[in-house]
């Protein structure tokens, strides 16, 4: 159970991570198209100077130490596919916190994802 918590931890925080870069971007209006050389500049200077985007770095360089404490005491191929927990949280979080629209599809797929996250942590 305990390693199974430093899975969870490592996979939550990288998508707090993944979450915070989002708003970021998305409160600097960043999303619309690259089109010039010129513009990928701007873009990667107005992003890298953004607090969510660093937090989200941030964030996301805390879950990978937590990703080594996990690699030294599971088998990686028991923890990897726990990794997909991500996808679920993702998906929730950003439904949450985005208002993004979740069709029936996508959340048959998460089904299937914590049918399969609930056999693989049996095992």
């Amino acid at each position: 159970m305990k390693n199974f918590l430093l899975i969870f931890t490592s996979v939550l925080i990288a998508v707090l991570g993944q979450l915070s870069m989002k708003y970021g971007i998305s409160r600097a209006n960043l999303v619309a198209g690259l089109g010039e050389i010129s513009s990928v500049y701007g873009y990667f200077v107005s992003a890298f100077t953004n607090p969510f985007v660093l937090m989200g770095f941030l964030l996301y360089g805390l879950s990978s130490l937590f990703w080594l404490i996990v690699l030294g005491r599971v088998e990686l191929s028991y923890a990897y596919p726990l990794v997909s927990m991500g996808y679920v949280l993702a998906v929730v979080f950003s439904w949450l916190l985005f208002r993004e629209h979740v069709n029936a599809l996508r959340i048959g797929g998460l089904v299937v994802i914590c049918i399969g996250v609930t056999l693989l942590s049996r095992s």
